[in-house]
């Protein structure tokens, strides 16, 4: 019974839902059908959309069918035409949202054949109960029948209420049966319909497949056709061919005639050629006669300026080294002052910083005065010259000046205008023009005098004629030392620096040659600087730099010798440059004669005495003697050394000039003559540059002039005797011919440890003396060796690497330095490299210049897991090994990807590119024969088994790995997706709002200071230190008396800018619209560890080995977007949030074209199966366009929601991230399903709270409604009353209200939110109006105007008179009559003896009979008495039980039988009963008896015992 009472109670709840279940089904097949319209009118989607809940109890299948049949014919209007075309994208995607729909239509298919079954399950199961019944209730009767005959009235009666029972459940089977029947008709109807659309949707498919096979034969005609077309395009193209081919033949004859001609007339023309070659050949061959007679005095002119070069550097080193010991003594001296006078200041209290700085202010100021401002250099006598000067205030207050006058004897040649401008801030400026018209060629030295408020200061004003500036490149002319009959020429170079030309004459001076003789007791070297110095002019020597800046320095004082000194070197390094060369060629020339004083004796006899007119003349002029020098040009002359007669030569040459301005210019020339018996064509041998180790030889050519056969010795210095060897040592010259002999030079590399003095190991210059002996003569001819050695080492740094652990699927690199130790470039290369290592750049090759260094790239990639050491051999070019020593460790890991570089496309900011590889376990077997093993160099093989992997993506990286970890098992591979989002920094973001903040302040800073600037009108402006620098940027001062600008000392900070303020999203847009692209390349670690991860562990429990971690490089290039998004402050993330599970949420979204083309943009398909809908797209955006995107999410589910949408455009893609989180609303009542008022006197109120709590995730918008003011009242109204119906079939809650028409129940608030987490209190107010005992309410908690979340059963109870009685088993119906009729006990009756009238309760006692001990049978009663203020009750109330001895006789207990209640106590009376031992089962007693109250009123009630014996052993109901 049991059961069937539990069956029925679900059938009444699936009755009560089936309005609302029906409704719903309805709205979802409306909605689902509506897709179909959707492709056809997107414009109206959003209506339906929102009006798709509002359909209500209507029929919708008829509405369906109308939109359905519609949209059918439009489709079928546009897949019939004839004039089929290729599918676009929007046909497309009608034909994808086609194909969900049926998708939908058969899964609401499936799930009405669900609940079809369910329902006729349900039928079988209520008609086999039905068979049952019928069979217990025969059975029943059966039975009956035997105790009537047998006359047991106690089984009878017992027989009869099971039978009653019976008959009740069988009814109620059959009517569930009828509404099952009822629903299953209901439910196939349905079915039909869905069928009947889906056959709707298959025509449409067939009309679809009919369409496209139509288009297939179209296509297959139209190649048809354009097979035919390219066949006859064929023989055409045949007959074009054999066309070509016949004028080819044709024009080939032609060309043959032609070539013909040509060859004949080729042969003609090579004829004359051949003449002209000859005549060609001998002219060039006389011009390179000529050229290498010039390379030849060329090569001899740098010899010689090499050898003054060298001469030169001590004396510049000593010079420079004297100049910077005098700059660091000014350098202290000007610190001691300047400490000196800070002393002082400082002892008078004054400032010593502001005063130190004014005193420099004046010292550059003077020095200013100094400088020529306005300067015209070479003018024109009649022309007019004008020039701006332009005067800036460089003071820190506002100053103003005057023009006072120029210099009186400038005033016929020089005019000034200027305007005075006024008062000039500081900073600011005005122009000077100054006019000159030279009327005379002089030059012309004054200044313009102006007057300021600060005083009186000048312009200085210079104008220069033209003028010649002439000079020599050299004064001394050394010849060397040659054998007497050679001839030797030189060139000195004559320079005209102004821009006037003049005509000069070459002449010899008076004295033009002295001749020194050479004895025993002269000193020709004191002889030849006694001539040098008479020779070089007095003023010149003044002239040179030093001299200048030592006399200057005099003149004007200490404290302008620096700038006149920088003064001096620029105007006169030419001049400098020669006074240099001539003091190196005087110590050359003056080194050279003092080698010859270890001549022997005997020479001096051998010189001839001449008399003045016999002296030959041996430095002469050469062709040039006389000629026109250009203005900024030079001339060369010509100097010639014959020499005739041995010993020292000197000769003075002067330079005189037409203008008489120029003055004459001086140089000499001097020279040695020898007259040995032997001389060498080459006395100095220059090796160049030599590397240790390496053999140098050169042919010595020793000329004889004697008329007998010598005998000469060769000898080389002790010190170089091991490096440097002559051959043969000795040897015979014949007379008057020449001898060679081979010089052969070997440097070692203890070379600069015996060469001793001959070598300079700063400069590595080797100078060795080479002496040729005249045996028997004592006579010596000595020949200087000349060399710069240098080392041919390369130098590898570091000597040795480890690249330590390297997987055989990676390259590790390392870096080395190879550097050249040597002055001369070398060619390297490594050689013989084993196949896992590579050398760059270019393979290990190249060239080292002189010192370079060099880095090279190590790159070395393990081929399998072992210990791995090699030596790399580099070579140089002359065969020089140099070794660098490696190792490493091979590891051979158990994963392996599938590969290890990703290249990203190139993808816009905000983005997302996507690539795929894979992790594989090959690692199967541990045989080594068969398989390669993984393992750690030499160490032992990895097990067999599952192995896992993690990969570490750095925090800052813009790239995601899912998933990052994993389990790969042997033999088998995972999936590993890589995704690039690039997106802006944020740090960067924030700097630019900075920046930005700071420069609108300043502008707001400038705007208020003019406005304040303007209303101050003539008085004083601020003072500021710093100059404006631009009209663009603030001024800003560090000492002025206003606050700086707010950028420097309000100045707000990155960090604490919001996200979405202004300034952040104004500064993110800038930036992205400046973006200009990057290129960045990631390398991410994974690590691998044998064993399964545990996934409450994690991978804590596996132990790894850092050796086995494969690397991913990953190459992202960013670019910058086409289309952005402005809403949402740039954000791409559509974030809904937390969404009802079954409401629909839509989000705007903006976007806009910042590419100045015009963008066609094309959209991905969403999930058509999911949550996220585009409502509306956008086909085409103008460059700078917005437009918006409307997307919407309705979640079917308790679950985060996640998908990508892509914009498509032609260059870049835009990829939208939706999101949002599907919550079931759930709350927590303090009430469960009945909220009891009570007792309360009529027209009074009482209050009740009970509290709402919002346990999910989601701000719950919630109403409150009472059924009793539901709309739908009245027509509920219009059923039966439900007292006439079954108590179990009652579903109506709503009882007695109030007969003032206002609801007997209310409730605050009745609208609202709670928020997640929190709760809210209710308060429900029950203020009755009269007396009754079922008023009653139902409360329904609604959230967001859809959802029935909570009903609670409110009941209250209204009393005339403060005290009640209640229990028992109710004997009047829940409702009562409209008619208001007053008690009749009480009309007419004294106040004070009002009597209410008798009310019955009814007991019902059942007694269960067992052996063991009785057991009695209980009810209670309840009496209460209401607290109230408003009426003056008594105190208490009493009541008593009338007729307790029949109740006791009949086996009744009543505890207590009397009493007292007190105002607002409620008494329980437990009424107990054991039957009798006179109680007879056929006749059950029905005792009365009479409960008295006494208070306020009188009232009485009849309280009837109705009891009944049960047997233990009866079968249960």
């Amino acid at each position: 019974m049991e059961n069937n009472e539990s069956s029925y109670s679900e059938a009444e709840e699936q009755k009560s839902s089936l309005p609302f279940l029906e409704e719903e089904e309805k709205e979802d097949k409306a909605g689902q059908l509506s897709n179909v319209e959707e492709c056809w009118e997107e414009s109206k989607l959003e209506e339906e959309l929102t009006g798709g809940g509002k359909m209500g109890n209507k029929d919708t299948s008829e509405q369906v069918g109308d939109t359905h049949s519609s949209s059918m014919k439009s489709l079928e209007h546009n897949l019939g035409d004839n004039n089929i075309q290729a599918m676009k994208h929007k046909d497309r995607i009608c034909l994808l949202r086609l194909q969900r729909n049926l998708k939908e239509l058969n899964d609401i298919a499936r799930k009405k054949e669900l609940e079809v079954q369910k329902h006729r399950d349900k039928r079988s199961t209520c008609q086999l109960r039905i068979k049952m019944l019928a069979k217990q209730l025969d059975y029943v009767g059966t039975e009956i029948e035997k105790e009537e005959e047998a006359d047991n009235v106690a089984a009878l009666s017992c027989l009869q209420a099971v039978r009653r029972r019976l008959c009740t459940e069988l009814e109620q089977e059959k009517d569930l049966e009828l509404k099952l029947a009822l629903t299953i008709k209901d439910d196939t109807l349905e079915m039909w319909h869905i069928e009947t659309e889906q056959g709707k949707y298959e025509t449409l498919h067939e009309q679809l497949k009919k369409d496209e096979e139509e288009l297939e034969m179209k296509y297959q005609e139209q190649a048809e056709v354009r097979i035919w077309e390219a066949k006859i395009a064929a023989l055409q193209a045949e007959k074009n061919q054999q066309s070509r081919a016949k004028k080819e033949k044709e024009a080939q004859k032609e060309y043959e005639e032609k070539h013909k001609k040509v060859l004949e007339d080729a042969k003609k023309n090579h004829e004359k050629a051949v003449c002209f070659l000859r005549k060609s050949m001998a002219r060039i061959r006389e011009k390179n006669a000529k050229e290498e007679v010039k390379t030849q005095e060329h090569m001899e002119r740098r010899i010689q300026a090499v050898l003054s070069l060298k001469t030169s550097l001590t004396s510049n080193r000593e010079k420079l080294q004297a100049l910077q010991a005098w700059s660091k003594a000014k350098a202290l001296e000007t610190e001691k002052q300047e400490m000196k006078m800070r002393e002082d200041i400082l002892a008078e209290g004054g400032n010593a910083a502001k005063e130190i700085f004014l005193h420099k202010q004046l010292l550059k100021h003077e020095k200013e005065k100094h400088c020529y401002v306005w300067y015209s250099k070479d003018f024109d006598v009649g022309q007019v010259y004008k020039k701006k000067i332009v005067l800036i205030n460089t003071s820190y207050s506002v100053n103003c000046c005057r023009l006072v006058g120029i210099s009186e004897w400038l005033k016929d040649f020089i005019s000034v205008h200027f305007d005075p401008p006024g008062k000039m801030s500081p900073g600011m400026s005005c122009e000077v023009v100054v006019t000159f018209k030279p009327m005379i060629n002089e030059t012309l030295e004054g200044e313009v005098l102006f007057m300021a408020q600060t005083g009186s200061f000048a312009v200085p004003l210079k104008c220069t004629a033209k003028r010649c500036i002439l000079a020599l490149d050299k004064e001394l002319l050394d010849f060397g030392s040659h054998v007497v009959g050679e001839t030797i020429s030189q060139t000195i170079s004559l320079t005209n620096s102004g821009a006037l030309g003049t005509r000069f004459r070459v002449r010899m001076s008076a004295g033009d040659s002295h001749r020194g003789r050479a004895t025993a007791e002269s000193a020709p070297g004191r002889m030849v600087t006694q001539h040098l110095s008479d020779s070089v002019p007095e003023k010149e020597v003044s002239n040179s730099p030093v001299n200048s800046v030592a006399e200057m320095k005099e003149q004007i004082g200490p404290d302008y010798s620096e700038e006149v000194t920088y003064c001096a070197v620029q105007v006169e390094p030419q001049r400098t440059e020669t006074s240099l060369s001539r003091s190196s060629t005087g110590h050359l020339g003056q080194d050279i004669l003092n080698s010859r004083s270890d001549l022997d004796t005997g020479t001096a006899h051998d010189l001839v005495a001449f008399s003045p007119e016999e002296t030959p003349v041996e430095i002469m002029l050469g062709k040039v003697t006389e000629g026109e020098i250009e203005p900024f040009s030079s001339v060369k002359l010509q100097i010639l050394f014959v020499p005739a007669v041995p010993g020292d030569v000197r000769a003075e040459f002067v330079i005189v000039f037409d203008n008489s301005d120029c003055k004459p210019l001086c140089f000499s020339a001097i020279g040695v003559s020898m007259d040995m018996p032997v001389w060498v064509l080459n006395p100095n041998i220059d090796f160049k540059i030599c590397m240790y180790d390496r053999l140098y030889q050169d042919c010595i050519v020793i000329q004889s002039r004697a008329k007998a056969m010598l005998h000469l010795k060769f000898e080389v210095c002790k010190e170089l005797s091991k490096h440097m060897e002559l051959l043969p040592k000795t040897g015979y010259i014949q007379a008057q011919a020449s001898f060679s002999v081979q010089l052969k030079f070997l440097p070692r590399h203890s070379l600069p440890q015996d060469a001793g003095s001959y070598f300079n190991e700063e400069t590595r210059i080797l100078e060795v003396p080479v002496t040729i002996l005249i045996v028997n003569k004592a006579k010596k001819v000595n020949i200087t060796v000349h060399a710069i050695v240098t080392t041919s080492d390369l130098e590898i740094s570091p000597a040795q690497i480890n690249f330590g652990y390297c997987t055989i699927y990676e390259a590790v690199q390392a870096n080395v330095v190879l550097t050249n130790k040597s002055i001369l470039p070398q060619e390297f290369g490594f050689v013989g490299l084993p196949e896992f290592v590579e050398i760059q750049p270019n393979d290990g090759f190249g060239i080292l210049l002189p010192l370079e260094s060099l880095t090279l790239d190590i790159i070395f990639k393990a081929n399998k897991a072992k210990d791995y050491s090699f030596e790399l051999t580099c070579k140089s070019e002359i065969n020089r090994q140099f070794k660098l020593s490696c190792k490493a460790v091979g590891v051979h890991p158990p994963l392996e990807l599938s590969h290890s570089l990703v290249q990203f496309a190139a993808t816009a900011l905000n983005g997302v590119s996507t690539e795929t590889l894979y992790v594989m376990n090959p690692h199967v077997s541990v045989n080594h024969f068969t398989h390669t093993v993984p393992r750690i160099g030499n160490g032992e093989a990895a097990p067999v088994g599952p192995t896992s992997f993690e990969f570490c993506v750095p925090e800052d990286c813009p790239v995601t790995i899912t998933p990052s970890v994993g389990t790969v098992l042997p033999g088998k591979k995972s999936f590993i997706q890589v995704s690039f989002r690039p997106t802006l920094s944020d740090q960067l973001i924030r700097e630019e709002a900075v920046r930005r903040l700071c420069r609108a302040a300043a502008a707001g800073a400038e705007i208020q200071k003019k406005k304040k600037d303007e209303k101050r009108g003539g008085k004083k402006l601020s003072v500021f230190i710093t100059r404006q620098q631009s009209s663009r940027q603030p001024v800003r001062d560090g000492g002025s008396k206003y606050p700086s600008s707010p950028c420097s000392s309000e100045q707000p900070k990155s960090e604490e800018l919001r996200s979405d303020s202004k300034a952040y999203v104004a500064a993110q847009a800038f930036l992205m619209r400046t973006f200009s692209g990057r290129f960045e390349k990631y390398i991410i670690p994974c690590f691998v560890a044998s064993g399964q991860i545990n996934e409450k562990k994690g991978s804590e429990n596996l132990s790894y080995s850092p050796y086995n971690t494969l690397y991913l490089e990953l190459h992202c290039p960013a670019v910058a977007p086409s289309v952005v998004v402005t809403s949402n402050n740039g954000n791409n993330t559509v974030d809904f949030g937390d969404v009802a599970v079954g409401h629909r949420m839509m989000k705007r979204l903006t976007i806009q074209n910042i590419s100045p083309k015009k963008l066609e943009l094309g959209f991905s398909v969403l999930n058509p199966n999911g949550p996220f809908l585009l409502v509306r797209a956008v086909g085409m955006l103008e460059p700078g366009e917005n437009k918006p995107l409307i997307i919407s999410f309705c979640p079917n589910k308790n679950k985060w929601s996640f998908e990508m949408l892509d914009i498509w455009t032609a260059k870049t893609n835009l990829t939208l991230s939706i999101t949002g989180r599907g919550v079931t609303p759930s709350i927590v009542c303090s009430v469960e399903e009945v909220l009891d008022m009570g007792y309360v006197i009529a027209k009074e109120k009482v209050t009740s709270t009970f509290k709402i709590q919002n346990t999910c995730m989601l701000t719950l918008r919630y109403s409150i409604q009472l059924d009793s003011l539901s709309p739908a009242r009245d027509k509920d109204r219009q059923r039966l009353p439900s007292f006439i119906t079954s108590s179990l079939q009652r579903t109506e809650l709503v009882g007695t209200q109030n007969y003032n028409g206002l609801s007997v129940f209310s409730i605050f608030p009745t609208e609202g939110e709670i928020v997640a987490g929190k709760s809210q209190d209710f308060v429900v107010t029950f203020s009755p109006d009269h007396e009754s005992l079922y008023y009653s309410d139902c409360l329904k908690v609604i959230l967001f105007g859809k959802e029935v979340a909570r009903v609670i059963h409110l009941k209250g109870a209204a009393r005339d008179h403060p005290v009640f009685v209640e229990g028992g088993v109710p004997l009047d119906v829940p409702v009562e009559s409209l008619a208001v009729t007053p008690p009749l006990s009480s009309q007419g009756a004294p106040k004070e003896e009002l009597q209410e009238p008798v009310k019955f309760i009814l007991l019902d006692l059942e007694y269960t009979n067992a052996e063991s001990s009785p057991v009695p049978a209980v009810t209670e009663l309840r009496m209460g008495a209401i607290q109230t203020s408003r009426v003056a009750s008594k105190k208490h109330t009493e009541f008593a039980f009338h007729d307790l001895p029949l109740l006791h006789q009949k086996g009744f207990a009543v505890e207590p039988a009397q009493g007292t209640i007190e105002s607002g106590q409620v008494k329980r009376i437990r009424v107990s009963w054991v039957p009798p031992a006179d109680f007879c089962d056929d006749d059950p007693p029905l005792v009365t008896a009479l409960l008295a109250l006494k208070g306020d009123v009188k009232e009485s009630y009849q309280i009837l015992f109705m009891t009944k014996v049960v047997s233990a052993y009866a079968p249960t109901e």
